[in-house]
């Protein structure tokens, strides 16, 4: 049973830098011992519908034509992972914004903004460079991807993606 577009997925995954170093994973076990386990998540396969745009395009893509138990290791290029670096997202803000809220800009902390997640890039004078692109943008990535669950979409639906309302309209409990 192939994964087509619009079937549900489950997976693992363990996503890697070109050198090896894992940045990301579904595997617990695997998070701890590559130094990036986070106590808050829940680690387990991640569950996706297969061509909606849910994960990015090259995982996505990756996922069409595999079969449950099948595991693939999948190079995924900037543009079809998190883009490349946009310059316009590089910004120089006054150092005094961040002491009027307290905080000292540090080269290399991230911080929160209005306009959202931000890495303090350089500490010049009095501007702070302020990087909004994603932390990803730019880099080729490496997945390791095991596919452990695939449920088809049933034969009268379209090609869009499920919405999922939280009701279940067999037993009409939410």
């Amino acid at each position: 049973m192939k994964v087509e577009r619009g079937d549900r997925v489950k997976f693992h995954y363990v996503g890697k830098f070109e050198n090896g170093e894992v940045f990301d994973t579904s595997y617990e076990d695997v998070a701890k011992e590559h130094g990036v386990y986070v106590e808050e998540r829940e680690y387990g396969p991640l569950e996706v519908t297969a061509g909606a745009g849910e994960v990015i395009p090259g995982l996505d893509e990756a996922l069409i034509g595999m079969e449950v138990g099948e595991k693939k290791t999948v190079v995924v290029p900037p543009e079809k992972g998190y883009g490349l670096p946009n310059p316009e997202l590089v910004i120089e803000v006054p150092v005094s914004e961040f002491t009027k809220a307290g905080m000292e800009p540090v080269e290399g902390m991230y911080v929160m903004t209005d306009s959202g997640i931000a890495k303090i890039v350089a500490v010049e004078g009095d501007k702070v460079k302020l990087d909004f692109n994603h932390p990803l943008a730019g880099k080729t990535l490496v997945f390791e991807v095991e596919v452990v669950d695939v449920k088809k979409k049933s034969g009268d639906e379209s090609d869009s993606p499920e919405v999922d309302t939280g009701y279940s309209l067999e037993n009409g409990e939410s």
